[in-house]
């Protein structure tokens, strides 16, 4: 019985994820119908651009997925040791490094709280995305982010006085600064970076972890 009901949530969190990615290239798909229409305009009007048209086509074919989110903050190479100690970052909210054992559980959990910061990461290396907030952020934009978070899969929301924005999305290597919860690259963030090609160990749990 107990094997069953762990089947079925995987299986629905696999189903949710797949969700965030089908509409995500349902908006590639009508952002390159678009250009594509606006090309053969141009073509029929100019005659003789035809390589310039098939250069721009070519390059709209190019996934949203590896486009950078406009404000987005990278590191590459970062250690993924398991260590018993506190961990200094060079970042904040941590975004990736050596971290703790256990990982914080991810499963769209919403905490009251601050987390630490190396289980956190241990979640991010699962693919998770950690959205945090401060005391800049309004109630208003905490709610939004809490209900946002409890129906997205591989995330997790907690406080952090210590970051700079009012919201910060992070992601294995990756990370955003944002003002409030209504800036569209919130859900960019995380349909891009959920279980994302970032990901260092995709497909590992994000419950059985640390719960708070």
């Amino acid at each position: 019985m107990g094997s069953t009901k762990k089947t079925s949530a995987a299986a629905e969190r696999r189903a949710k994820i797949e969700e965030l990615r089908r509409q995500e290239r349902a908006r590639e798909r009508r952002n390159k119908t678009i250009t594509v229409a606006v090309c053969a305009v141009i073509f029929t009007a100019l005659a003789g651009g035809t390589g310039y048209l098939l250069v721009t086509i070519k390059g709209e074919e190019e996934p949203a997925r590896s486009t950078p989110i406009k404000g987005e903050k990278t590191w590459d190479e970062l250690s993924r040791n398991h260590v018993p100690q506190t961990v200094s970052y060079p970042m904040t909210p941590a975004a990736g490094g050596d971290h703790a054992q256990a990982w914080m559980n991810c499963d769209g959990d919403v905490y009251a709280k601050e987390v630490p910061q190396e289980n956190a990461v241990h979640a991010l290396e699962h693919g998770a995305v950690w959205v945090t907030y401060n005391t800049k952020a309004p109630a208003a934009d905490i709610e939004t982010l809490e209900e946002t978070v409890s129906k997205t899969p591989y995330s997790l929301l907690s406080p952090h006085p210590k970051q700079k924005s009012p919201i910060t999305v992070t992601a294995w290597g990756r990370q955003l600064e944002l003002n409030t919860a209504s800036d569209p690259r919130l859900t960019t963030f995380l349909t891009k970076y959920v279980q994302g090609p970032q990901t260092p160990e995709p497909g590992a749990a994000c419950t059985n972890g640390l719960p708070a």
